[in-house]
Parts: structure tokens; C-alpha cells; sequence
């Protein structure tokens, strides 16, 4: 494998994370021809990709107000992950976090564990679904980390798509099931969770500029070669409103709280996952079957899926567990500025908050 000529971190400093990615520069896609290239079959949504722009004052004001009330219960949950990761992993640890939304909490977990005097580090890897896991990235960490120590770390769980993708691709270079870490997982798929409610994560609600400045992943022929990591593309023009280590450290310090307290191990059982995964399943076939949808893509759950549909992909309708619940506030906001449509449905979508169906063209 050719070894990539510069890594890089993002805006994050250089001891939080190696990001295994290429920089690339790709022309940037509307949402309205994205999607209609995505369910034409005519490009995979990994080829293409649409501009970030600066998110408005009022959406920023609604983040700021869920990193003030949620900062606190992502420091003590982080944690809680990191002491259970410590009591079952023997050896290095090796954090591998899928870019983007696994990326904070992996830096955050990655702090936490050397805290504790355990040798671990910690990469940013790119996971598309139906095209699998950079397997030019997992080469490189497995020349370099024993296996054995490897864990996925993803900020949530919406329906399991990116679960059953890792589940799928790591039987390349291992014949033990990966294990996913999240903070939250409501359709039961992850190998440790600090719990399976579908709760406002604030990092879920914004893109790049609280993680690290980089664009979803790329996989695109043209800007990326059988030898390259899978490609991101760097949003500069947002380097004014990066929040991205303001973020972590703004966790960290909770995080540090729940350390010295020895706050309880996360525990995530069989019976936990079994439960979400089934009501997980219902929810989603209800949907399906009241909307005819034939293509399970199309619903997006959770509301951190369900906020990044309406920013990247193009809604047709979003539905909400309550008209009132504050973690909704940014949804909500969303819903009036694009003028989506909304139904208040509150027990046809448990255990999830909120469901973005993608609209059909």
C-alpha cells in the first residue's frame, strides 16, 4: 500500500486525532441534483458532494443553547464509556472514528483513556454505505495497532445502515465482529453504548465546523486513487466559525468531573440491544408502510439523522415525537426557515424523537 504523503487533523491539535483521509478538491453539488442523481441510481451520494454554508445566527444560537444544557451529560457519559472500555480492553487501545459524526466523541474518548494511563490512539477512518469501510486506512492501522484493541466509535445510532456496513467490510480483516461504540443507540447495534435514548447530541446538529473542518467522506475515482485514503473535502471558508476544539474542550472539562468521581462503568447488555433493535425495526417498517416507501434510505431517524437530512438531503416531510420538547428546538427551526412539512406523531416513531423522510424524485 503506498503510504499517504501527509496526515493531517483537522483544526483539532495533532495529539486528538490523525484523520486517515486524502484532501480533495471536488466541485460542489445542490442538494435538488444530488438527489435526483442518488435515486436514479445515476452516482452514489459518496461521489458527490454539496457546499457547507456558514450555519445563520439563530441555528447557532439554538447549538449553543443544547451544548449549555447537553455538555454536561456527554462529559459523564463519556466517561462512563471510557472507564468500561478501560475494565474490558487488555493491551493498546486503538480508537478508529467514522468521519464525521464518530469524531468528537472519539477525541473526547481518546483524552480520557490516556488520562487513565492506558496507551491509545486514535484515527479518523471513513465508513460509506454499500461501498465499506477505507480498506487502505484499516490497512495502515492494523501494520501499525494490534487488531485486538481496535474500536469503532460513531457519535449515534440512527437505523443500523453504517453498522451493518462496518458488520460487512470488517470480515476482510477479521474474523470477530467489530465493536462500535456510541453515545447513543437507539436501534441496538453497538458493542457499548452510554445508552440507547434518542437524546439532542450537540455535535449531531452541526457538520464540519464541530468536526474538524472536513466534509463527509469522498469516494469519487476522480479525485481518488485505488492507493488513497477515501477524500474529504477541507471547508476553509468556514474557519471563522469552527467550533470544533471549543466543543471538546467545553466536554472535556465535564468529563474530567465524572473521571475523578469514578463515575459507573457503561453498561450496554444483550437485552438492551435486542429491545431497541426490535422496536428499532418496528418503527421503521410503520413508516415505511404508511409513506410506501421501498427504500428504507429514504427514513432517516433520530434527531441528529433526522436535523442532518433537512441540511443535506431534500425532506419530505419530518416527523416528531412532541411540538414542544426543547431537544426538537433545532428541527424545529429547520422546519420553519425551509418550510418543511411536519406531523406530531408521538408514539408511531419510539424509541426515536424524530424521523426526516427524504423526499421521492
Amino acid at each position: 500500500m503506498k503510504t499517504q504523503s501527509k496526515f493531517i487533523s483537522g483544526t483539532y491539535p495533532s495529539t486528538d486525532v490523525t484523520f486517515l483521509l486524502k484532501i480533495v478538491t471536488l466541485e460542489a453539488i445542490d442538494n435538488a441534483s444530488k438527489e435526483a442523481a442518488i435515486q436514479s441510481g445515476l452516482r452514489h451520494y459518496s461521489e458527490m458532494i454539496s457546499f457547507e454554508s456558514v450555519p445563520e445566527a439563530g441555528y447557532m444560537a439554538i447549538f449553543y443553547e443544547a451544548m449549555s444544557v447537553g455538555a454536561a451529560r456527554m462529559g459523564r457519559e463519556v466517561a462512563a464509556l471510557a472507564r468500561s472500555i478501560s475494565n474490558q480492553m487488555n493491551g493498546p487501545i486503538t480508537l478508529a472514528s467514522l468521519v464525521r459524526a464518530g469524531v468528537p466523541l472519539g477525541v473526547l474518548l481518546k483524552r480520557a483513556l490516556s488520562r487513565m494511563g492506558k496507551d491509545v490512539q486514535h484515527f479518523g477512518i471513513s465508513v460509506i454505505r454499500d461501498r465499506g469501510i477505507d480498506s487502505n486506512a484499516m490497512r495502515h492501522i492494523i501494520e501499525r495497532r494490534p487488531i485486538e484493541g481496535l474500536l469503532f466509535v460513531d457519535g449515534w445510532t440512527g437505523k443500523g445502515a453504517i453498522a451493518t456496513e462496518l458488520e460487512r467490510s470488517f470480515h476482510s480483516f477479521s474474523a470477530q465482529p467489530p465493536k462500535l461504540v456510541v453515545l447513543s443507540d437507539p436501534c441496538g447495534r453497538a458493542w457499548l453504548a452510554a445508552s440507547g435514548e434518542d437524546w439532542l447530541i450537540p455535535s449531531g446538529i452541526l457538520g464540519s465546523t464541530v468536526s474538524g473542518l472536513i466534509s463527509r467522506s469522498i469516494l469519487n475515482e476522480e479525485v481518488t486513487g485505488p492507493e488513497d485514503f477515501h477524500g474529504t473535502v477541507r471547508w476553509d471558508h468556514l474557519m471563522s466559525h469552527d467550533i470544533s476544539a471549543v466543543f471538546v474542550d467545553s466536554v472535556w472539562t465535564h468529563a474530567v468531573t465524572a473521571l475523578d468521581r469514578n463515575i459507573d462503568l457503561a453498561q450496554w447488555t444483550i437485552n438492551d440491544r435486542s429491545s431497541h433493535q426490535r422496536r428499532s425495526r418496528q418503527a421503521i417498517n410503520r413508516i415505511a408502510a404508511e409513506f410506501a416507501v421501498e427504500n428504507t434510505n429514504r427514513i432517516k431517524p433520530g434527531i441528529a439523522e433526522a436535523t442532518r437530512a433537512i441540511l443535506r438531503r431534500m425532506p419530505q416531510i419530518v416527523l416528531l415525537s412532541s411540538g414542544e420538547d426543547a431537544e426538537l428546538a433545532a428541527l424545529r427551526h429547520l422546519i420553519r426557515e425551509k418550510n418543511v412539512q411536519f406531523q406530531v406523531v408521538p408514539k408511531k416513531i419510539q424509541p426515536y424523537r424524530a424521523i426526516t423522510l427524504i423526499r421521492k424524485v
